[in-house]
């Protein structure tokens, strides 16, 4: 069968392939290990497939290709390997370890403390960027899920509170009039109940590590962009950066540099080889007064692609 996969296959698929592989006195158990709502062992005696779909019913796209992953590390199912690869959603390549990001001053000094673990510790300026160490699930990084982290660092006990204080924190790293543009017009979405599921946007994430300036090298360094514009850590480890380009991506003293935009498109091209999607703007789309309108049809285009609950924005803050 070809064309796009319809939810429907996957879920059917995941349930079958449990429903195969599975005794009904293991299915509940099972279940709880891959994040499901637990139940009886009886209610499994009755429909082991059913008790499985009536777990996954309300699972969007990314959420049941993030549990068909989980499921084929232990059992093999080429059907639901088959719809895996055709859905097109493949995620990033590589385990989340931990984000530094929304650095507000110099640049921070890393080392690795285990190679073996690929562990890192900020030696020097930690001070002025942020780190978030906390496992990620099949949900992603929700708004909700940051600000609880935060509130851990801060001792914020209001929840409200704490997420006007990390919007705040985190407009701080922003670098030009027109990233402000785009993190406050998405940012409004957090203002609305249902606005804490929707993934956090990450601003100014070290994406790579050059542990030297370019002040102190006397010749191209090896990494060309370290630092990221915006990242979303979507359901399904699907891993999404943001660019807002000024006009020291494509140029240079005022002059067309294509050296400088080769660089720019060839490490795109190794970001979405490494299975991040990349969304590019042009800095001067936001100049203008319709920069809200280029974010919420970026928005509304974003919910639809990627599943994402739609949000009233007329109930969005100014």
């Amino acid at each position: 069968m070809t064309g796009p996969v319809k939810l429907y296959e996957l879920r059917n698929a995941i349930a079958e392939t449990l429903r195969d592989a599975l005794r009904s006195y293991e299915i509940p158990e099972a279940c709880v290990s891959y994040g499901l709502e637990p139940g009886t062992e009886s209610d499994a005696f009755s429909s082991k497939r059913w008790y499985v779909l009536s777990r996954i019913e309300k699972h969007n796209r990314a959420q049941l290709v993030a549990l068909a992953r989980q499921i084929l590390d232990d059992h093999a199912s080429p059907q639901l390997e088959d719809l895996i690869k055709r859905s097109g959603a493949q995620g990033a390549s590589g385990e989340f370890r931990n984000l530094i990001f929304s650095a507000d001053g110099p640049k921070p000094e890393i080392i690795l403390t285990d190679a073996v673990s690929n562990i890192v510790k900020i030696t020097k300026n930690e001070q002025f960027c942020l780190v978030y160490d906390r496992p990620i699930d099949s949900r992603g990084l929700t708004w909700k899920s940051l600000v609880s982290w935060w509130q851990e660092i801060t001792r914020i006990e209001d929840s409200m509170m704490a997420g006007r204080h990390l919007y705040q924190r985190l407009s701080k790293s922003l670098a030009s009039d027109p990233e402000r543009v785009f993190f406050n017009r998405y940012c409004g979405a957090y203002a609305n109940a249902e606005g804490w599921e929707w993934p956090a946007l990450i601003p100014q994430v070290y994406m790579h590590y050059d542990p030297y300036t370019k002040a102190s090298r006397s010749s191209q360094g090896p990494l060309i962009r370290q630092r990221m514009d915006f990242l979303l850590l979507l359901p399904g480890d699907i891993r999404i950066v943001v660019e807002i380009d000024g006009v020291h991506h494509y140029s240079s003293e005022g002059k067309p540099d294509p050296r400088r935009y080769a660089e720019m498109v060839s490490e795109d091209r190794k970001l979405r080889l490494a299975g991040y999607d990349v969304y590019r703007f042009g800095g001067y789309e936001f100049i203008e007064e319709n920069g809200k309108a280029v974010v919420d049809n970026f928005i509304d285009t974003f919910c639809v692609r990627y599943e994402l609950p739609v949000i009233d924005k007329s109930k969005w803050p100014a």
